[in-house]
Parts: C-alpha cells; sequence; structure tokens
C-alpha cells in the first residue's frame, strides 16, 4: 500500500505545491484547509495527473479538536499518517493592539497549537512502524527579531523551527524524519491576503523570491535526507547564516530601514 502524507493549508501556495510533489512521489494524499472548492479541484487534479489516491477536508485549525478531527477522518479511510505537512498560516495585518486578542488566540492555535498537536497525535505510529515524515513550514523570519506590525509572526515561526529541532533529535533514531522549512519570500497568496503585496513587491528585488514548488521540492528532499532545517535558495542561505552571527540590534536597525522604505 502506498504512503498517505497529510498537508494542511493546501488550497494555495506552498501547501499546494507540497500536495503535487508528494503525489509525483508516489504518495497518497489528504488535503485539508477552508475553501471545499478549491479543495475539490486539487484532489480532482491530482487524482487524474499522477494517479494516487487524494481526499480533502475542509477544516478550520482554529478550532478546538480540529486535529484530532483530521487524524479520525484519516482512520475512517482505514489509514494512517505516513507523513505530515504542517503548512497552514496567515499573518495578521493592523499590528498587536489593532486586533482583537480573540484573533491573536486563533493565530497562536493555528500557528503553534495545531502543528505540535497534529505531531504529536501522528509521531507514535510512526515511531512504531519505525518509518515517517514531518515537516513543519517555518520562516525564514524565524531568524529575524519581531517586527512592529507583526509582532507574533517572527516568534511563532522561531518556536516551530526549534521544536522542529527538538523533534529531529528525539525521533530520528526511530526511522522518523522531522525539519523544519524556512523560506524567505515565496510567491503565493500569504502577501495579499495581509494586504502587504504592493509594498512589499516594490522595496523586495525579484531576485529574494521564490516559486513556491521550489520551496516545496527542497522541502521534501530535506525530509528524506532528514536534515532538521532546510532553507531553501542561496541568498536566503546567506541571509539565515548572516543572521546568526550578527547583534540582535544590528538586526533590527535592518528591520526597521527596511520598514520605512515600505511606507515611503
Amino acid at each position: 500500500m502506498r504512503r498517505l502524507a497529510l498537508i494542511t493549508g493546501a488550497t494555495s501556495g506552498i501547501g499546494l505545491a507540497f500536495a503535487r510533489v508528494y503525489a509525483s512521489h508516489g504518495w497518497d494524499v489528504v488535503v485539508t484547509g477552508r475553501r471545499q472548492e478549491r479543495l475539490e479541484k486539487l484532489v480532482e487534479e491530482i487524482r487524474l495527473r499522477f494517479g494516487v489516491e487524494a481526499s480533502f477536508v475542509v477544516a478550520d485549525l482554529s478550532e478546538v479538536g480540529a486535529p484530532q478531527r483530521l487524524i479520525d477522518y484519516v482512520t475512517s479511510l482505514g489509514r494512517k499518517v505516513d507523513g505530515l505537512v504542517n503548512n497552514a498560516g496567515y499573518g495578521l495585518p493592523e499590528g498587536f493592539i489593532g486586533n482583537a486578542f480573540s484573533s491573536h488566540e486563533a493565530f497562536l492555535r493555528v500557528m503553534m497549537h495545531t502543528p505540535t498537536e497534529l505531531a504529536y497525535l501522528v509521531l507514535p505510529g510512526m515511531i512504531e512502524q519505525k518509518f515517517g515524515r514531518i515537516v513543519n513550514v517555518s520562516s525564514l523570519a524565524s531568524y529575524l527579531p519581531a517586527s512592529p506590525g507583526d509582532t507574533l509572526y517572527a516568534p511563532v515561526k522561531a518556536y516551530l523551527t526549534r521544536f522542529s529541532q527538538g523533534l529531529h533529535l528525539e525521533a530520528r533514531d526511530h526511522g522518523v524524519h522531522v525539519s523544519a522549512l524556512c523560506p524567505g519570500y515565496t510567491y503565493s497568496e500569504f502577501h495579499d491576503v495581509t494586504g502587504s503585496r504592493e509594498r512589499i513587491s516594490q522595496t523586495t528585488p525579484e531576485w529574494m523570491w521564490m516559486g513556491a514548488d521550489e520551496v516545496a521540492r527542497e522541502g521534501y528532499q530535506a525530509a528524506e535526507a532528514n536534515r532538521a532545517i532546510c532553507v531553501p535558495g542561496a541568498p536566503n542561505k546567506f541571509l539565515s547564516a548572516l543572521l546568526k552571527i550578527i547583534p540582535d540590534d544590528w538586526a533590527l536597525e535592518l528591520i526597521s530601514n527596511h520598514l520605512r522604505k515600505m511606507v515611503r
């Protein structure tokens, strides 16, 4: 029987690309997101294009109990999760105090609690069968100090990167590969949703951007090679290395200067 991958946030961008990448390597996939029409189209495409099984679950990962419901769905198919891609995520515009605290609670649940819980739910089965793949889609932002107006994003991604490293060490002797994927600027709907597309496009050179397909391919390869951290793209690798050695106050000033350019 083919392996099965569960991929969250698969209606667009990196999550959608991951669904195609796993299917192209012969995995069955279960995809989840909030937009049913897009999930239906993706599942149909995967079945026809790659000849594997594909199904979807419409889910709001900010809801308590959503991770368990996803696992229950996979179990109802008579399957288990062999690969998990924790990709679902978004940004909150309008700053910290510009959003209701309930919005921050939902953000933290989607970005931190849900990927952690899903990993907790699938890891025992992976260890038992001595095979598993977990990819946590983090960000190059995990290497940066938090920026004003996006106060929670970088800290959440830093958690996801460090969580992945710890889980990588805990699981590696059991045939389970855990990787944190830390992309930089990626062509997707992320900046359209936050309303920052025009500003970022004007202030960020084209050589810093990558396509979602390329990012997903590198993430897949990193998980297969059991690399704890994957920073895709040469410019991003250089930046991540630089950010490890420069003082935080320098990094804060760099962020401040970049934000000033965006505001102009």
